[in-house]
């Protein structure tokens, strides 16, 4: 079975860094995007950022470029998302997902375009 398991989340303050890991499995790892994605209580979900684990192309909302930074470990097929200066609007459900094996800068944001999801991590950002 396709699993994605994020870990990482939790209570921190304003300012700080945090890292959060997405390991998957259950399927060819650098054949597909993963992508983060955030929901805050009553909010859409929002693309955060995605990668390619096959060639390292990424992408990023303009509310995190500059501040957060997602990178991959092929060996322990595994997506991180590291959060730098953090802002209480940051705070939500961040999750995985598994993408196609292309995306663009039109799509890479769209959560239809994604076919598996892990179970969500908890980010709280205190201020």
């Amino acid at each position: 079975e396709v699993q994605l398991v994020e870990s990482g989340g939790g209570l921190v303050q304003a300012g700080g860094s945090l890292r959060l890991s997405c390991a998957a499995s259950g399927f060819t790892y650098d054949t597909y995007v993963i992508a983060w994605f955030r929901q805050a209580p009553g909010k859409a979900r929002e693309g955060v950022s995605c990668i390619s684990t096959s060639d390292g192309s990424t992408y990023y909302a303009d509310s995190v470029k500059g501040r957060f930074t997602i990178s991959r470990d092929n060996a322990k097929n595994t997506v991180y998302l590291e959060m730098n200066n953090r802002k209480p609007e940051d705070t939500a459900v961040y999750y995985c997902a598994k993408g196609p094996p292309f995306v663009t800068t039109a799509t890479w944001s769209i959560p239809r375009v994604y076919d598996y999801w892990g179970q969500g991590s908890q980010v709280t950002v205190s201020s």
